[in-house]
């Protein structure tokens, strides 16, 4: 395998490292470990994964994860959805408890090591999936139904009622859901709260942002939570909010495809051989990013829609898509791709049988810089997928530039 290791001058060139003035405090043990690094404080350990450091969390999480969505498991369990989207799925399915079963295990058998639950489904789901092996998996949980985006909009309509909550309603609310939450799956513990906001999360007020970095402060106290954090795709509200509440932010999701790059920053080769393109100071304006935020408040960064929600395919996703070889082609170039990104911990896609598993870990493992033809083949891709984006999902388009 090709040396893919970034060395010290080119990773100190980077925005990122750059905007965290000096080496950046990271880890990355690469597939098969060529530095010859202690690994015995990983969870889920397999040689044939990279591990990243996830920010000031302390936690060595596999550079690819599991993220909750199950968009097109239908297509491998058929008839599994009760209504037109994803979340009618039947919950009491067994063929549905074994496909997601089947899915963490081959996590496990390639060192994936961390699943983002963020639907009271998911976390039902994966939390059922884990049982009797917990010790092999972190879970990020999130009981989004009844977390910021339910309750900001009692809130708001109380208000507008004249009958305004009183303080600490959301606060209380907050901590309700999560041991509301903890209880169904019969989880003593998450290692990842990480609330969902609404999209746009500026829609939430200062003070209910307030309350809620009161409940994620509990979470901790109380040990019911390791780490907390939120899911936004409200880049100035991220911003402000990592900032001026660092205690209470240690994990950030947000949406990350093989599009996304750093405002202002201009791209070096980092040579033959190595892991891929290195990031270089450019005008200025990464500064002022949310990119640079990030790693200056030393953050686990999880990316959402690796796959712009499966726009660059072709095919459905099923294992009988007469596209199958290209789409899984073009699955591993993204995730090579965005891992050219030392700053971000793991993009989180949503699998749906163990063979996409199989597919993104041998990506992992692959991990050299993108020829002229695979670039192009994934530029194509992306562009196409891009284009024809649902209207739901065009907010995407704004992840181009953090």
């Amino acid at each position: 395998m090709a040396d893919n290791q970034f060395t010290r001058r080119e990773f100190v060139r980077t925005g990122a490292a750059a905007a965290a003035g000096g080496l950046l405090s990271t880890r990355i043990v690469y597939a098969q470990n060529p530095t010859k690094q202690k690994t015995d404080d990983i969870l889920n350990y397999n040689e044939q994964m990279e591990y990243r450091r996830g920010g000031k969390t302390n936690l060595m999480f596999s550079a690819v994860c599991l993220g909750g969505h199950w968009k097109r498991v239908n297509e491998v369990v058929p008839g599994l959805f009760k209504g037109r989207g994803w979340l009618s799925a039947k919950l009491d399915s067994k063929e549905f408890e074994k496909n997601r079963y089947d899915v963490v295990t081959q996590c496990i058998e390639r060192g994936i090591n961390y699943i983002d639950a963020c639907t009271v489904q998911e976390c039902i789901m994966y939390s059922k999936a884990l049982q009797g092996r917990r010790d092999k998996m972190y879970l990020g949980f999130s009981w989004y139904q009844k977390e910021m985006r339910s309750l900001s909009g009692q809130m708001n309509k109380a208000k507008k009622a004249g009958k305004p909550m009183k303080p600490g309603w959301l606060t209380q609310k907050l901590k309700d859901a999560l041991n509301e939450g903890m209880k169904e799956t019969k989880n003593e513990y998450v290692d990842v709260w990480r609330i969902t906001c609404y999209e746009k999360s500026s829609m939430h007020t200062d003070h209910q942002m307030e309350e809620m970095c009161e409940a994620l402060a509990w979470a901790k106290k109380t040990g019911k939570a390791r780490f907390v954090g939120i899911s936004s795709h409200d880049r100035p509200h991220i911003k402000k909010w990592i900032q001026s509440n660092p205690k209470e932010f240690e994990v950030i999701v947000t949406p990350y495809s093989a599009k996304t790059k750093l405002t202002g920053a201009k791209i070096e080769s980092a040579g033959e051989g190595r892991s891929g393109n290195v990031v270089a100071l450019g005008d200025g304006s990464w500064e002022t990013s949310l990119w640079a935020a990030i790693v200056k408040c030393d953050l686990a960064w999880f990316g959402i829609k690796p796959f712009a929600s499966g726009s660059i395919f072709k095919g459905n996703s099923s294992p009988k898509s007469p596209t199958k070889e290209e789409d899984d082609k073009l699955a591993r170039l993204t995730i090579r791709a965005i891992l050219t990104n030392p700053a971000i911990t793991a993009p989180i896609p949503g699998m749906i049988d163990p063979q996409q598993v199989d597919n993104v870990a041998i990506a992992v493992g692959v991990r050299k810089k993108l020829d002229a033809k695979e670039q192009a083949m994934l530029d194509e891709a992306t562009d196409r997928g891009f284009a024809n984006l649902p209207y739901h999902y065009r907010w995407l388009k704004d992840w181009e530039y953090v």
